[in-house]
Formats: structure tokens, sequence, C-alpha cells
């Protein structure tokens, strides 16, 4: 299996296959908030779900196999993120929202410090199964502790009104929280929403070149500056946990402090960001030094992070209260399917097309030429800064 993995030099073969993971994912992306009304109760089976399948890689006995199983990875994540969001809607006012989800947000960069660390030492000292079911076995607790402390904002509202109310509107109130709107309705609703269909674009972009530069990140210092997968992990652990957290709570806290309500200064400051993320992450690429590559990537990392919390805040303030988890999951599935689908196997693809031309170093190449999209990303939150004010006091007047 190792050897069979490790032969595989083509960065399009490899990636094709791994493609096939999130897009056969996505169908679960919007099966979670349609098969609960309830946030809090469906995200302790999902994240069970993803964790224990990640423990289960180390099992696979074929190349087949892991990918099967990382499909049930992604299920399970697909199936715990929209609700989570949803969660946080509930239990947090408008203002507030990007420094919550901002909070909420901090267990990527989290899991990044530990997770490139520890899973780079590990694969170095142990090999890539053992990783796999040290990493993958906690998630059993972890569900535990959702299941046992979360609690569900909507049930109790529902109780509350029901103890106020007559039994007849008790009873039309109950059959009311019974029916939450279809599919179809709430699709027809989001893509009426004009800020909304930027957002969902400007996501689908963002993981198209995210997914296609990040993927290929380690694969670059390893043929260009000769590092290996221990000192890899260290310096990214440093990097994207370090500065994704510090990142991703100081944008929360300051658009919650200093744009409170105010979700188009939110979306140009976000367009700003990745305009600049755009130029920073090209001359990384241009860099000899890997230290100096190092460098550029912290001050990326920080300033990308702090649109991670408000960007998901404005999308719980587009729509109504019922309809919060699937749009969280049609921003996913989008992005699943256009970024993380399609965007490693560009880079892939393009790195064997420059490699006639440039040897070792088409890799360096082919990240660099996808770095000016993210501007692409920043024109479409511009386009939604625009709208955005209107579109909220029509769903608030709705």
């Amino acid at each position: 299996m190792r050897s069979r993995l490790q032969s595989h030099g083509s960065g399009t073969d490899v990636r094709f296959r791994f493609a096939k993971r999130d897009v056969c994912s996505n169908p679960a992306a919007f099966a979670a908030p349609t098969a609960s009304e309830y946030p809090a109760v469906s995200s302790p089976g999902a994240c069970a779900s993803e964790l224990i399948s990640n423990g289960i890689c180390a099992a696979a006995a074929s190349f087949l196999q892991l990918v099967t199983i990382r499909i049930a990875v992604a299920i399970g994540e697909a199936g715990c993120t929209p609700p989570a969001h949803s969660l946080i809607a509930d239990y947090f006012s408008r203002a507030e929202r990007p420094r919550a989800v901002s909070i909420f947000m901090l267990s990527s960069p989290v899991s990044v410090l530990i997770g490139y660390f520890i899973a780079g030492w590990l694969n170095e000292f142990y090999g890539w199964r053992a990783t796999f079911l040290l990493l993958g076995l906690p998630g059993v607790a972890l569900a535990l502790v959702i299941w046992f402390t979360l609690r569900e904002p909507r049930r109790a509202k529902s109780t509350m009104r029901s103890s106020q109310a007559t039994p007849a509107l008790a009873c039309a109130q109950d059959t009311s929280s019974a029916d939450p709107p279809a599919l179809r309705t709430v699709c027809k609703v989001l893509w009426a929403n004009s800020t909304f269909r930027h957002v969902v674009l400007s996501f689908a972009v963002i993981y198209f070149f995210g997914s296609g530069i990040g993927l290929w990140q380690p694969a670059f210092f390893i043929r260009s500056f000769g590092l290996q997968t221990g000192e890899i992990g260290t310096w990214f652990a440093v990097i994207w946990g370090i500065g994704g957290f510090v990142g991703t709570y100081w944008g929360g806290v300051a658009a919650s402090r200093y744009a409170a309500n105010n979700e188009r200064l939110q979306l140009i400051a976000m367009a700003v960001m990745y305009c600049a993320f755009a130029v920073i992450s090209s001359f990384i690429y241009l860099s000899s030094n890997r230290f100096v590559a190092f460098g550029l990537m912290g001050l990326a990392a920080v300033g990308i992070g702090t649109t991670y919390g408000t960007l998901f805040a404005t999308i719980q303030a587009l729509v109504p209260e019922r309809m919060r988890a699937v749009a969280v999951a049609a921003v996913f599935f989008f992005a699943n399917l256009v970024g993380h689908g399609m965007g490693p196997l560009a880079a892939g693809a393009l790195s064997d097309a420059l490699q006639p031309w440039v040897g070792q170093e088409s890799l360096r190449y082919s990240l660099l030429v996808m770095c000016p999209g993210y501007a692409w990303a920043a024109w479409h939150l511009w386009r939604a800064s625009a709208t955005v004010a209107h579109d909220i006091q029509k769903h608030a007047s709705a």
C-alpha cells in the first residue's frame, strides 16, 4: 500500500482519486440539516462518524479502501458543520455572531497546530496507519461530550411557547415546528438572494484556489527546499495554527466591536484581505529562501484568518432561522464540489504540464499561477457588499 502510494508521482493522478471523496460527500451536507430540525441533536452522531471513520483509515488494505473510508470521514464532517453554525446563530445576536462564529472556528487552527505537529512526527516515526488510528479514536469521547453538554435553544423555546399558549395554539405551534421548509423552497429563497449568490461564488472560488494551493504546499517545500515531513509539520503547525488562531479570533472580535450590524463594511474588509492575500501568496513562491517563504506564509495566515467568522456570520444574517443550516450546507456543497473536487486536480495538472519546461520547480510555478485567483473571490465579496443591506432588510421585513 505504502509503496503504491509513493509510486504515483503524477499530481493529476493522485488528486483525481481523492477528488472522489469530496464530490461523493456533498449530498450529506444537505441531508444533515434537513434530517433534523434541531441542530444540537444531529451534531454528535455526525462528529462521531467523522472521527471514528478517520481512525478506521488505519485498516485500509488498498487505495480503493482508503478512498472509501475517507468518503465516510467527509460525510461525517459534512453532517456536523451546518448544524453547528445554525446552533451558534440561535444562541447569539446578529451583532455578536462574528465573534461567536470566530471562536467556534478556532477549532480549525487549533487542530492544525496539533494535527500538523503531531501527525507530521507520528508519520515520520510510526507510519501513516498508526497516525490515523491515534488521531481518530478520540472521536467517541468527543461525541459523548457534545451529546451531554449541548442544549437545543429551539426546543426550549418551543416548550416555553407551548406551556404559555392555549391548547389549540400549542397544537398549531407543534405542527408548525414539525414541518421544516422543503429543500426546494429553501433553495428558491436562497437563489433569489443576490448577496447569498455572490457569497457562495466567492467561497467556491476561495476553495478552488485555496485547496489547489494548500494541498500541494507541503510537496512544494519538500521539492524546492528539501525539507522532511516532520520539519514541515512543525513549521505548518506554528504558521497555520498560531497565525490562523490569532487572525480568526481578532477578525471576529474586530467585526463585532467596530462593524457590528454592518455587514457591508465587513464584506468590503474581507474583499481587501483577499486581494492582499493574493499578493502575499505570490511572493511565497517567488522566494528562494525558505525562511522568507515561511514568514510570508505566516503573514498570510493571520490576514486570511480574519475573514472566516465574519463570512459565516453574514450568511446567518441573510436567511430565515429555519434555513440557516441548509444555507451553510449550500455554501459548503458548492465549495467542495468546485474547490476540493477540482482545485487540487487543476494544480496537479498544471504542475505536470509545466514540468517539461521548468523541471523539478514545476510545482512552484503552478502554485504561483494560481495565487491571483483570490482576487476573483474578492470581486464577488465586493459585489455582495453592494446588496447585503437591502437583502438583510428584506429578510427582516418578511
